[in-house]
């Protein structure tokens, strides 16, 4: 017997699915400042570290990183077409950069209690994501792209924290047999 089970075909669409909406939805709505320190798309992108690490704790890391480089690909093609270029390959390079560090961190975290793993995993990732992701999109453009780097990083932060909670739910609805405690 595995560590992990295998993730089935539709398992896999499903997540592939999800990570490429939220990367997607992430890049057009970045395009959309709330103000001069904050974009849309700082409140949604926080979501694919979610998806990545219950897929991580579910089917283990090469599952994590099958999806990641799947909804990738999926995700760079349709992000030409509803963003910038430029926009698109920030987004892609953030994208690979974070969630790689994002699911091996969280993998050397795993057996630690049930919140660390996806915290500190986060918390690296959106750091990572952020401070790729907008010096490639947005230094020497003009805009206040800095200010936008500090905003969207720490509403990110508060986001991967507001995280736990569902991804303890999801881990509990999720668990394998073996996982759950079991009532004496």
């Amino acid at each position: 017997m595995t560590r992990f089970d295998a993730m089935r075909g539709s398992q896999f669409a499903v997540a592939v699915f999800c990570m490429g909406l939220v990367v997607v939805g992430s890049n057009i709505l970045v395009q959309i400042p709330l103000n001069d320190w904050l974009t849309w798309g700082g409140l949604s992108y926080p979501v694919a570290f979610l998806v990545t690490d219950v897929l991580n704790r579910r089917f283990g890391p090469a599952a994590a990183r099958r999806v990641v480089w799947v909804g990738f690909a999926a995700a760079l093609v349709v992000s030409v077409w509803v963003a910038s270029p430029r926009i698109a390959l920030a987004s892609g390079l953030a994208y690979l950069c974070a969630q790689l560090i994002d699911i091996r961190v969280f993998d050397r975290l795993r057996d630690g209690a049930w919140w660390r793993a996806p915290l500190i995993s986060g918390v690296i990732g959106a750091v990572v994501d952020t401070a790729v992701f907008f010096s490639v999109a947005f230094a020497g453009t003009g805009t206040p792209w800095v200010t936008w780097l500090a905003g969207d990083l720490l509403i990110k932060l508060a986001v991967n924290i507001s995280m736990l909670a569902p991804f303890r739910a999801l881990m509990w609805n999720l668990a394998r047999p073996s996982d759950v405690p079991q009532a004496r």
